[in-house]
């Protein structure tokens, strides 16, 4: 790394041999810092990786600049040894906040975890599931009978959430997409665009017969009675990407395409 550059970088990859290649490489040319003493964590692998290590940085704020090497890589920036400390002295920032999720389980235990791109409840058993929907305290849908439901934040809207047929968010709105996953019934009913000042519950019936996960990110918790989700605007992340590519411009892009 030059001697005039103030960035401290830690390498993290996704432990594939290309990825972890390119990551040697990059140490010895750049220099290399753990985790809890970087300002800049670069990221070599794709968007599963950015999510892992997003989680990672919360509580330090340290941002995060993606390098593909994964297959979809919506969240990274296309790889390049050279003129690495350059590009990051000119990266355009995207802040993005984790939605908070309480599960209240059958056994009377408490959990929580948080999620950058969504949380989402899933049948466990072959019968559907059946969910009441509350915001605000007020019930919106007595009984969604389905596969699962969601909620998202716009950095997930373009995930999980738009291949159930969700909306696309634009990036910095305040807003949640609420979408059902495999409606039976209501047939028709295709979900709602939320507030993200909103508090969502989601009630369980007939917990014992039909089961139901709860999925925050990466973090899966079973057999839940209860789950309320709120934005967390006390926690954050910050994303880097290269000029003329930022995750704006992507969820914009991701709404043209066909």
């Amino acid at each position: 790394m030059s001697s005039q550059s103030t960035e401290r970088i830690c390498f993290v990859t996704n432990d594939t041999h290309e990825a972890n290649v390119a990551a040697h490489r990059l140490r010895e040319r750049y220099g290399h810092y753990n985790l809890d003493t970087a300002n800049v964590v670069v990221a070599l692998g794709g968007d599963g990786l950015m999510l892992q290590t997003l989680h990672k940085v919360m509580r330090s704020g340290t941002p995060v600049y993606g390098m593909n090497f994964g297959s979809v890589g919506f969240m990274m920036n296309n790889f390049s040894e050279d003129d690495l400390v350059a590009r990051l002295e000119v990266v355009q920032r995207t802040r993005i906040y984790p939605l908070s999720m309480t599960v209240f389980d059958t056994t009377g235990n408490t959990k929580m975890a948080l999620a950058l791109n969504e949380v989402s409840l899933f049948r466990a058993t072959y019968q559907a599931a059946k969910i009441q929907i509350v915001v605000d305290g007020e019930t919106r849908l007595e009984e969604l009978i389905c596969d699962g439901v969601l909620l998202s934040t716009p950095a997930g809207s373009t995930a999980y959430n738009l291949s159930a047929h969700g909306p696309i968010l634009p990036i910095e709105a305040e807003l949640l997409a609420l979408t059902p996953i495999s409606p039976f019934r209501p047939r028709r009913w295709r979900g709602a665009i939320l507030s993200n000042r909103a508090v969502v519950k989601f009630i369980t019936r007939e917990a014992n017969k039909r089961p139901v996960s709860a999925v925050a990110d990466n973090v899966e918790f079973h057999n839940v009675l209860e789950v309320t989700i709120s934005e967390d605007r006390s926690q954050g992340v910050t994303l880097l990407f290269d000029p003329g590519t930022s995750l704006e411009e992507r969820v914009l892009s991701e709404q043209f395409r066909f």
